[in-house]
């Protein structure tokens, strides 16, 4: 079970002042020159160092330039980045999408999860609620003669809490350590599944990355008019309550995930294909490529 989140963000604001404090530190700035260089009041700046100001981002900004760092050195939370992580994300920013993904794939090989190998035996679908990954799931894994596992299941079990109700008691980043923990769990347990995950999980890169390099990932991809249908038809009527909006918000959500789902190994279009005729051409897929 997962910790309730601090919803007063005290120890962040603590942590954030630290932080600063050991920035101006090494750059050997006294208050009253940070204070004059970023343009912050330094009984505001003062503030912030013991944890009690709450900065705007805006202000952030100004003292992260001031500092001559990035914004993300101030606002991260969590760890503080070591010199060899923040050396090797500079390096990184430098490089266009061609080396990036060369510099991806030789990260993978070296330090990746040694799973390649049972790609081909664990069958991931991701796509957005109504693409059929439930449906089409449970039908591949017959075909395969393999378990079939929801991860919103496997979420609700180990929480012990409704999927509807998980965020609103966890919240977003408690969410998303309980999705990537389930997952690594699922993978160490099972060399042989379908899973269906949740429309949102390729949001995290992280535990994207997991599932990509772990297992053979199949786009479920359908018309929004398609998605709506459908989850209106599984009774759930969240998404048009109270929302005139909802099938344009649709459209955008699939919009800025469209990059997300298409770096999946195989696309399937469910608003062209019966479920049956999807399933088939997974199977003759995989057996093409594996």
């Amino acid at each position: 079970m997962l910790r309730h989140p601090i919803r007063d963000g005290s120890s962040y604001l603590a942590t954030l002042g630290e932080r600063l404090r050991a920035l101006r530190a090494r750059r050997g700035m006294t208050r009253k020159t940070l204070a004059e260089q970023s343009g912050v009041s330094e009984r505001f700046l003062a503030e912030v160092e013991t944890g009690s100001g709450n900065p705007s981002v805006l202000t952030l900004r100004q003292l992260a330039n001031a500092l001559d760092v990035k914004v993300e050195m101030l606002a991260v939370d969590g760890f503080d980045p070591s010199v060899e992580f923040t050396h090797a994300s500079e390096l990184l920013r430098g490089l266009d999408d061609a080396e990036l993904r060369e510099a991806q794939r030789w990260l993978e090989d070296r330090f990746g999860h040694d799973e390649a190998g049972d790609r081909k035996q664990r069958i991931a679908l991701v796509g957005l609620r109504g693409a059929g990954k439930s449906t089409i799931g449970a039908l591949l894994a017959k075909q395969l003669d393999c378990p079939f596992i929801e991860l919103d299941r496997v979420i609700e079990k180990s929480s012990g809490t409704p999927i509807s109700s998980v965020f609103d008691l966890y919240g977003q980043s408690g969410f998303r350590r309980l999705e990537r923990r389930c997952l690594d769990e699922v993978l160490a347990q099972d060399k042989r599944f379908v899973l269906a995950t949740g429309g949102s999980l390729v949001s995290e890169a992280g535990t994207y990355q997991r599932l990509l390099t772990s297992c053979y990932t199949v786009w479920l991809q359908a018309d929004p008019e398609d998605h709506m249908k459908r989850v209106l038809a599984q009774g759930d009527t969240r998404p048009m309550a109270n929302n005139p909006e909802a099938m344009s918000d649709l459209k955008r959500i699939l919009l800025e995930r469209e990059p997300l789902y298409g770096k999946a190994d195989l696309v399937v279009n469910t608003s062209e294909k019966a479920a049956t005729a999807a399933v088939n051409g997974i199977v003759k897929n995989l057996k093409q490529v594996f």
